[in-house]
């Protein structure tokens, strides 16, 4: 059976992070059954309590009616046992740590234990999905499904082809975005960051350059690109939000990948995160939060 958007029923996500149950969420409020799988139990408990409250939020808000969050999160079950929850999964989307050894172990087993016609999707924000496809047995069935945090706000979804993804793997993953309420874009190519990091590094090393030369303040610079540009947030509140650390770590894998002396993480960065000013999770990174 091909890869197409009538067979999916069932919605597997793997990790229970932030973004995991996002996008489990995200699922469930589409219609899907949708399965949460960590080998954690108590992030698994978080989760629930976290989506459970946030719908109880959005409802008070009058963003959500009780009956639609009681249907979703009725549709949403959370489960340590992988090969229970992967048995009918028709869709699967990876969100685990960053770390391409976990990543390829995760798709050996999905290989082995999810039904023939299931798609096997990664979350990774740096990782293309050909480091994993061989280890899944099925390559043409494997892409990037990358969204964006937080993933119940946040539109664009990268659907991101390595060299082996079918053309109906593609279509399905962009129609399944799609039925998310996401506004999917398609990557044809694997490159490191894709194209949203891309442009979002781009803007932060000409942001960071302005700065260590003392063209301008932080606060001038991000007011620049809000007033100037249109920008919703200046570069360097942008990365206090992302949060340093992912920010050194994205540009850690990109160095890795490309051994381009331009793709070397800022010295700046790096030193804030090894002060532990991360950005807003900390209280502290470009800006004081306390």
């Amino acid at each position: 059976m091909n890869p197409s958007i009538e067979n999916i029923k069932h919605i597997l996500v793997i990790g229970s992070g932030a973004m995991g149950s996002q996008i489990g969420m995200v699922a469930a409020l589409a219609g899907y059954r949708v399965t949460v799988q960590d080998i954690a139990e108590d992030m698994l408990a978080r989760a629930k309590e976290q989506l459970t409250s946030r719908m109880q939020a959005n409802v008070a808000k009058g963003r959500a009616s009780q009956a639609d969050a009681d249907a979703a999160l009725g549709r949403l079950s959370f489960s340590t046992d992988l090969a229970a929850a992967a048995a009918d999964a028709d869709f699967v989307i990876e969100a685990a740590t960053e770390r391409l050894e976990l990543k390829q172990h995760i798709f050996t087993q999905l290989g082995e234990l999810t039904p023939a016609h299931a798609i096997l999707a990664t979350n990774s924000s740096t990782l293309g999905s050909s480091k994993v496809a061989e280890a899944s047995g099925r390559p043409e069935q494997v892409c990037n499904m990358h969204f964006f945090n937080p993933a119940l706000v946040m539109k664009c979804v990268e659907v991101v082809r390595n060299e082996a993804t079918s053309q109906a793997t593609v279509d399905t993953t962009l129609e399944l975005a799609r039925r998310f309420g996401k506004e999917p874009v398609l990557i044809n190519r694997e490159i490191p960051g894709f194209v949203a990091n891309r442009l979002m590094g781009a803007i932060q090393k000409e942001a960071l350059a302005l700065h260590a030369a003392g063209i301008a303040t932080l606060e001038d610079i991000d007011t620049t690109a809000k007033t100037a540009l249109g920008h919703p947030m200046g570069p360097f509140e942008l990365m206090d939000m992302v949060g340093l650390d992912v920010i050194d770590f994205i540009a850690q894998a990109t160095y890795a990948e490309t051994n381009d002396d331009a793709d070397r993480p800022d010295p700046a960065i790096t030193d804030l995160v090894e002060q532990g000013r991360l950005g807003r999770k900390s209280g502290r990174g470009w800006y004081d939060y306390s």
